[in-house]
């Protein structure tokens, strides 16, 4: 398993210390890897609209900053300028990455794209939704909910 992020890798492996996680983390800043695989867009792109993820077309609207997917589950008002806060970043530049997993194979030196999943496609893949989502109360969460191990108080955000 290696994640990849469009981030310098200095601050990949930084943030990876800080959480205590021991996986190999790769940056694909300055390439075209997230480009390639439709999790990250170009400013022109989000000005245009031009816009493919998740193996569909996405209206401008859905991309410009500020503004959440209609289309998303249980949709957050103002998640995009939670997300951005937490990452450190503007609401626009913030919407121009997405969540997105692919699988790769090697054989005889040839690396194979084996799967992508994107969206309501990765709900199985993080696994604190499988046992929450069963729960009595489900999530039982309001608002953007979403922190790190170590930002988590004594008083939960309402």
């Amino acid at each position: 398993l290696w994640a990849v992020s469009r981030a310098p890798l200095a601050k990949l492996q930084g943030f990876k210390r800080r959480m205590g996680w021991t996986f190999p983390w790769a940056s694909s800043l300055g390439g075209d890897f997230n480009f390639d695989f439709t999790v990250s867009v170009t400013e022109q792109q989000q000005r245009d609209g031009s816009v493919d993820y998740n193996y569909q077309h996405a209206a401008a609207s859905r991309l410009k900053g500020g503004q959440q997917s209609k289309t998303r589950a249980r949709a957050i008002p103002d998640g995009a300028v939670k997300g951005a806060d937490m990452t450190g970043t503007d609401v626009p530049t913030y919407a121009r990455e997405r969540p997105g997993m692919s699988a790769f194979a090697r054989e005889d030196g040839v690396v194979y794209h084996t799967y992508s999943a994107f969206a309501r496609g990765l709900d199985g893949l993080w696994g604190m939704y499988q046992w929450l989502d069963r729960a009595p109360r489900g999530r039982n969460e309001t608002g953007y909910w979403l922190r790190h191990r170590d930002k988590y108080g004594d008083t939960i955000e309402k």
